[in-house]
């Protein structure tokens, strides 16, 4: 696995990227860089299972890992879900996905880590900027 990182200055307060992050609607207004209609199911408290999902529900099965509101947000990201039905665990040494807020003097840095299969890196590095651009629009406005 691979671990990238992706980061980006929001002129505005840690509480209010934090809402934007993981509000429902604002949460689909910025993944959608990824694919368009993702949403996630479950509750973000730490030790609770999520999915995060795509119409036609594909997408991932994880855990949260750890939760500090305003500050930080960890994933452990264990396997598949196609169909509805979360597969096999299907990543060894887990994949992660950590969202961390920083203040900075005029606002709040966002830094996104994830540790992910070499053939995603590509595909991972052409989404992430335009999904933080999209969470800086929405903070920003």
């Amino acid at each position: 696995m691979k671990q990238l990182e992706f980061s980006i200055e929001i002129n505005a307060s840690k509480e209010k990227v934090w809402n934007i992050l993981w509000n429902e609607q604002s949460y689909r207004d910025w993944t959608a860089s990824f694919i368009p209609g993702s949403y996630y199911e479950g509750e973000l408290k730490e030790g609770n299972d999520i999915r995060f999902l795509s119409p036609g529900e594909h997408g991932l099965f994880a855990k949260v890992e750890k939760v500090i509101p305003f500050q930080s947000m960890h994933f452990v990201h264990f396997g598949l879900v196609l169909d509805g039905v979360s597969q096999q665990k299907t990543f060894e040494e887990g994949a992660i996905e950590h969202y961390d807020l920083y203040e900075i003097e005029f606002g709040t840095k966002l830094i996104v880590t994830i540790k992910t299969e070499e053939e995603y890196i590509t595909y991972f590095s052409n989404s992430f900027p335009k999904a933080l651009n999209t969470v800086k629009q929405l903070c920003e406005v």
